[in-house]
């Protein structure tokens, strides 16, 4: 009997599991797997790549397959929610084997798509749901959908639904749940708006935590550039150029920025592709087949491939741009050193990016190595009165920065983000 089995999961699925090579559970599958069985609300913090994603699909699975009977048309028996399609297609991926054979359906309702064919999949009801939240709104404003016969809810990458503005979609869908229903919540990191959607959803639940809020991997390998703005592509080239057989990820800020650095690195020979919000769901999905073939060696992407992109052969990311919210940090270099593997972890820091390093490292708990440059003094505050003595006007910090040309203050603070 293994683990799996000592857990109390059934046969059948454990036998599943084996066939897929999977033996061992993760600590986070360890810890939350006899709880959900125990029909037990949960809540698990883990970091990105430990397997949440069985964690609530073994037991959920479980459940489901112990209840006799069909679901009725239009409704689903149970509900994952998730922040990015990305994520969404790949939990739909990671269950449908383990539902092979059996009469469960799984069905995924993402934006980007075409509605009409997720309302005609959605007809005769559906055993697993996975949506994100904006999708489900408009299937349930069409009445192509119910969720009053919901007994399950999952909330995968909770944070990052905060992050996104979900918090007012979370709340409406919430109010169409049965109120007798098992829920679980897992995430990577914990903000405090957590704490109400933990008591909007969660009753009495088992927490369950295999790791410290921003941990990364250990196995991923991390350094910083110190670089000025105009010379990171140059640098990013040069980095490139030392791997061109081997997959890196690069991670900007806004959706222009990211389609604008694609093109260059193009120009430079390498095969790249870009997504980010503004790519339609097609466009996304032969982006990330292409890189996850080989075909592709470089994707440029936005924070919405910062969580649930699980290509394990991804050896280098970068932080081209660096997040304002640090946690996100966290979360894309997690895009590495999957299953076990190795991997690098590069930053590039302009001047305006020092408060974000700081950000960073405090919340890692750790200083990052430095692989070229010094670090950038601290920028002036363009309200703050000059005082005798300070630095001339243009001056910069170390690092060999040089003013503008007309000596004019460089902004304090980085631009803001655009949504991803």
């Amino acid at each position: 009997m293994n683990l799996f089995e000592e857990m109390g999961l059934p046969g059948p699925l454990v036998a599943k599991l084996a066939k897929m090579g999977i033996e061992t559970p993760t600590p986070i599958q360890t810890r939350a797997i006899p709880h959900a069985l125990d029909g037990d609300d949960v809540m698990g913090l883990a970091q990105t790549g430990t397997g949440k994603t069985a964690a609530f699909g073994l037991p959920l699975i479980a459940q489901l397959d112990a209840v006799r009977g069909k679901p009725a048309p239009k409704t689903a028996r149970s509900l994952i929610l998730a922040p990015t399609r990305e994520l969404a297609g790949q939990i739909r991926d990671a269950l449908a084997p383990l539902v092979e054979g059996t009469p469960m359906k799984v069905n995924v309702v993402v934006g980007g798509a075409g509605i009409n064919p997720q309302v005609k999949r959605l007809e005769r009801g559906t055993d697993i749901l996975v949506a994100t939240p904006g999708r489900l709104l408009d299937l349930l404003d069409r009445r192509a959908v119910r969720l009053d016969e919901t007994r399950f809810l999952v909330l995968d990458e909770a944070d990052q639904m905060l992050d996104l503005g979900f918090i007012h979609a979370l709340r409406k869908i919430a109010g169409l749940l049965p109120e007798t229903r098992q829920t679980m919540l897992f995430s990577a990191t914990m903000p405090k708006q957590m704490n109400e959607i933990a008591s909007s959803y969660l009753t009495n639940p088992k927490r369950v935590q295999v790791s410290p809020p921003g941990k990364a991997a250990d196995k991923i390998a991390q350094a910083v550039h110190f670089v000025e703005k105009g010379g990171k592509p140059e640098l990013l080239i040069d980095l490139l150029d030392a791997h061109r057989d081997e997959l890196a990820l690069v991670f900007g800020r806004t959706k222009h920025g990211c389609d604008k650095l694609a093109r260059k690195l193009e120009a430079a020979g390498y095969a790249v592709a870009a997504i980010h919000g503004n790519k339609s769901q097609g466009q996304r999905e032969r982006a990330l087949a292409a890189f996850r073939a080989g075909r592709v060696r470089v994707l440029v992407a936005t924070d919405v491939a910062a969580r649930g992109l699980d290509i394990p052969d991804v050896k280098h990311v970068y932080n081209y741009e660096l997040p304002n919210v640090p946690e996100n940090y966290v979360h894309r270099i997690g895009r590495t050193a999957r299953a076990g593997r190795d991997g690098r972890a590069v930053a590039f820091c302009a001047p305006d990016e020092m408060g974000e390093l700081a950000d960073i490292q405090k919340a890692m708990a750790l200083t990052i190595p430095v692989a070229s440059g010094e670090p950038w003094r601290a920028l002036p505050d363009p309200k703050a009165k000059p005082s005798r003595g300070g630095p001339r006007r243009g001056e910069m910090g170390a690092g060999g920065g040089k003013p503008g040309k007309s000596g004019r203050r460089r902004r304090r603070g980085p631009p803001r983000a655009r949504a991803a």
